[in-house]
């Protein structure tokens, strides 16, 4: 499972011209789910993500984490962190996971944000053309893969 998490001021994703989410002071984050991941690797990075401390604290330094400042969430489903690159100009795709299989952990995240005190978590709609804007603070963006906490 992969995930581009970027500090947000403000975040929102479109579908046919309508906003179904948005998020300030938070985080706006691109998941990614690959064929073989599981729900431990969503509650792992969930985890890791709640705690992530990149947002500054009253001597400007970065030590508060998303649950610290009531930040809030917005998640998108965005199958093409998983391409494969190494070969040619076109990716693959061929290492994502299947829709449901990916849908069903894309919203398992979202729930385990929740549990663990996130008071907003937004979400995208999985699998449609969506329009994604945002205004990152810093720019501050952080990208986790899973696989680094998996056991050996």
């Amino acid at each position: 499972m992969k995930a581009v998490i970027q500090r947000v001021t403000s975040a929102q994703v479109s579908v046919n011209g309508s906003v179904v989410g948005s998020c300030e002071n938070g985080f706006m984050i691109l998941l990614g789910v690959a064929s073989g991941d599981t729900e431990e690797d969503a509650a792992v990075l969930a985890r890791k993500t709640a705690a992530l401390r990149v947002f500054c604290d009253e001597n400007g330094k970065m030590n508060k984490s998303l649950l610290d400042t009531d930040g809030q969430t917005l998640v998108i489903s965005q199958f093409t962190l998983c391409a494969d690159v190494k070969k040619g100009n076109r990716p693959s795709f061929i290492g994502a996971a299947e829709p449901s299989l990916a849908e069903k952990l894309y919203l398992y995240f979202c729930e385990e944000l929740k549990k663990l005190g996130v008071k907003r978590v937004e979400c995208g709609v999985f699998g449609a053309d969506m329009k994604v804007s945002l205004v990152n603070d810093g720019p501050v963006t952080i990208i986790y893969d899973t696989e680094i906490w998996r056991k050996k």
